[in-house]
């Protein structure tokens, strides 16, 4: 997980955009607040290190599809 690094694009196992990195805590990605999903742009979500699967280029690539991976998230 040394490999995830501030901004990179999040996506889903279906390739849809879930978020930007901000950086990594403890077990989890917390994301920037700018790319927290609909009306949460107020505060930081956080995505489960358990849901990466691996990381491309610049993309963190999760096992999740990006609407389960959204709803997994974790408010802070």
């Amino acid at each position: 997980m040394n490999q995830i690094k501030e901004h990179m694009d999040i996506v889903g196992a279906d390739g849809k955009k879930v978020g930007k990195v901000d950086r990594v805590e403890g077990k989890r990605i917390k994301l920037t607040k700018a790319s927290s999903p609909g009306d949460h742009k107020d505060h930081h979500h956080f995505i489960n290190l358990d849901l990466v699967t691996g990381v491309e280029g610049n993309t963190v690539k999760l096992s999740k599809n990006a609407d389960a991976a959204i709803a997994a998230e974790q408010e802070a």
